[in-house]
């Protein structure tokens, strides 16, 4: 028997959880939460003892004693900004993920809480692992053209991560020994250059940085987003930049699949607007190239819409005169967070403490 392993992923609408023996899955499930449920609660982090007695209700209905559990991992939440890696789950880091003291408001913060909490019932050990609060950026990639404001790390960690070792140990080289240029392609889409083993700059799709995906208007010029303000307000911007952008404003739904099928259809506005997406994506692409000065070993590509295969083509057809392909559609989420646990179980890893302070807090000349 190896080790096991219990994953819980706090969605929007849903909660996600997976067990794993090594890195076999033995099972995986969503819990779909209906939105008016949610919205009794004030905030997210009420949202503790319902998220709790769901995923109690789910083990009993189907058997599952966690007694003797090796690690329990909870989604990363909005801490302070932090390296790449496995971090112990702490007091601190609890306290201050439920708080959401790195400004995401999203039900992740409630993940490492219900793995604390499940570990003093079973046994095992607490484990985060990559935030989507990572923070490696190099010093120049942070500067913008406004003293004191600074571009900070915010795209998917967990996915790039997972799906670039992913690549990793298909190909049998060690990440930290290679330059990649690493895509999530999906509801939102972050491309990253990743140097070593570290994402030194990226897209900050977090931020609305990027190319427009299916919810998010992506980077806009600079007097746009000032005549947009003017035009219809702050509060159409903001929704913009994370719910009613991209796909949405074009053709009132996020759904790509049907977005694609009027594409597949000839409808032209459709396939202007899809080889749009996938121009931005491989525009973000060179300019990661440029970052890690064209010594790419591989451009990796994850995330759910790489089930189309027209857009993975034109990422291939634009992008491949700087470093191979390779496209591994989906999420790699679980798998991500249960191979950081292995990796500390088999003393491969030692697990950080989060130490309560932005991992970078500006230039010390600025002070």
């Amino acid at each position: 028997m190896g080790y096991k392993i219990f994953v819980i992923n706090p969605g929007s609408t849903s909660t996600k959880l997976a067990y794993f023996d090594d890195e076999t899955k033995l099972f995986e499930t969503n819990v779909f939460h209906d939105a008016p449920e949610l919205l009794k609660f004030k905030e997210i982090k009420d949202q503790f003892g319902y998220r709790m007695d769901v995923i109690e209700r789910f083990l009993a209905d189907n058997n599952i004693d966690l007694t003797g559990v090796d690690a329990i991992v909870g989604r990363g939440g909005s801490s302070y900004s932090v390296e790449g890696g496995v971090y112990a789950v702490t007091d601190r880091l609890i306290e201050d993920t439920m708080n959401a003291v790195g400004g995401i408001k999203h039900p992740c913060n409630l993940g490492c809480a219900l793995a604390n909490a499940l570990c003093r019932k079973y046994g095992g050990v607490a484990l985060m692992v990559e935030s989507p609060n990572t923070d490696e950026y190099q010093d120049v990639a942070r500067l913008t053209g406004i003293k004191g404001v600074h571009r900070a790390s915010a795209i998917h960690a967990l996915n790039h991560k997972g799906t670039v070792r992913l690549h990793c140990r298909r190909v049998g080289v060690r990440y930290e020994d290679g330059n990649y240029i690493v895509c999530h392609i999906d509801g939102g889409i972050s491309i990253a250059a990743h140097c070593r083993g570290k994402m030194i700059d990226a897209t900050t799709a977090g931020q609305g940085e990027g190319p427009f995906t299916p919810t998010r208007i992506g980077s806009l010029p600079v007097n746009t987003v000032i005549k947009v303000i003017e035009e219809q307000g702050m509060d159409a911007l903001r929704d913009y930049v994370i719910r009613t952008g991209g796909l949405v404003s074009y053709f009132g739904t996020s759904n790509s699949d049907k977005v694609h099928a009027l594409v597949e259809q000839g409808d032209p506005k459709a396939s202007l607007v899809w080889e749009a997406i996938g121009y931005n994506i491989c525009k973000a692409i060179g300019s990661m190239a440029a970052v890690l000065g064209g010594k790419v070993d591989g451009i990796v590509l994850g995330g759910g819409l790489l089930r189309f295969a027209d857009l993975v083509q034109q990422i291939r057809d634009n992008c491949e005169w700087i470093a191979p392909v390779y496209a591994y559609p989906g999420e790699v989420e679980h798998e991500t967070m249960a191979e950081g646990a292995l990796r500390v179980l088999r003393g491969e890893e030692t697990p950080q403490v989060y130490s309560g302070r932005p991992v970078w807090d500006g230039f010390a000349w600025e002070e």
